[in-house]
């Protein structure tokens, strides 16, 4: 509830200071046949998120089929929508118990897999201010830097009070671990907890004994080149928009990408605000304009996640179905003889 409050905050913030009717005819006179090759271009990215995992999932000696971890990524999505980061979890989830692997193993790869795109966003994103300092430097300056410092400026002494207590407080408890270190051990819940670290730390060291390292890398750039197609293709669907190139795609997917990985249920609200502020700050684009772009994009993305991802969950169920259903037979066949 907390996340979606500073969802709605932002989406607030995006929406304040512009002409809503404008905003609404931009989006009904939207061109929606680039939108919908946008979807195209997103469900491929999906496709191949769900390609990449296999590898890792292959290189600890699991076999899973690409529909079944198609499936998994698009309801790991679906759960996102509505609480964030609950996707990662679901998906390991689904997996787990359609395929029969180890939860903790299949979460360590997610967080390998998150951590490795998290540094290709950061090297896109060093590599769009390094190459348009000047347009983009100023951006995060006014809008990030200068902020940042503002607040921290004038709220020095409650920083400085809590950061005291905070690390008295980590003291505390490393010194008490310690005292109490063979005690603590022993605990069944320690045992628990080693195992599931155990679990997950052998999932995130699959992304380096990855045999494919080649295709794992192409399949990286090709989820990220679908993610700026989402972008770029879009912006012919307005005419504020539509002059701008592919470049400036890449710009406002790194920029606009902060917005997603935000803590708020599918990015609402973050997305919005970030993305419209990129636009018209960057590249001069209308804010009602901006708004449209920004709304058509995130709902165009939303809605199809929330099919894609409902078939995917019914799609689960039924092979589930099946192989219970084919379990149950072969168990007969064989007691009959």
């Amino acid at each position: 509830m907390f996340f979606l409050l500073i969802g709605i905050l932002f989406l607030w913030l995006a929406f304040r200071k512009v002409d809503l009717h404008h905003v609404w005819l931009e989006i009904k006179n939207a061109d929606y046949f680039y939108i919908g090759l946008s979807i195209i271009a997103a469900l491929i990215a999906h496709l191949f998120r769900a390609l990449r995992w296999n590898i890792l999932i292959n290189s600890m000696g699991y076999k899973t089929k690409t529909s079944t971890t198609f499936y998994a990524v698009m309801i790991g999505y679906l759960a996102n929508s509505a609480v964030p980061r609950l996707g990662e979890v679901s998906r390991c989830g689904v997996l787990s118990k359609k395929d029969k692997i180890p939860f903790t193993s299949l979460f360590g790869t997610v967080i390998a897999e998150r951590a490795f795109d998290m540094i290709v966003l950061l090297t896109i994103i060093l590599m769009v201010v390094l190459l348009q300092y000047r347009l983009v430097g100023g951006f995060f300056d006014r809008n990030i830097v200068e902020p940042l410092f503002s607040n921290v400026e004038s709220n020095l002494l409650p920083i400085i009070i809590v950061s005291f207590l905070v690390g008295l407080a980590i003291f505390g408890i490393i010194f008490l671990v310690r005292m109490h270190k063979e005690r603590i051990m022993k605990t069944t819940l320690m045992l628990r907890f080693r195992k599931f670290m155990s679990g997950i730390l052998e999932g995130i060291k699959t992304i380096k004994r990855i045999n494919q390292k080649g295709v794992f890398l192409l399949y990286t750039l090709v989820i990220w080149g679908m993610y700026s197609l989402m972008i770029y293709l879009p912006f012919y669907s307005i005419q504020d928009t539509a002059g701008l190139d592919y470049g400036d795609a890449i710009t406002v997917m790194a920029i606009g990408s902060l917005g997603i990985v935000a803590p708020v249920p599918g990015g609402i609200g973050t997305y919005h605000f970030i993305t419209k502020a990129t636009l018209f700050e960057l590249y001069g684009v209308n804010p009602d304009a901006a708004t449209s772009f920004a709304t058509i994009t995130h709902a165009a993305q939303q809605i199809m996640i929330l099919l894609v991802g409902a078939l995917s969950f019914l799609l689960i169920i039924l092979q589930k179905r099946r192989m219970t259903d084919g379990n149950a037979k072969l168990h007969q066949v064989e007691n009959s003889k």
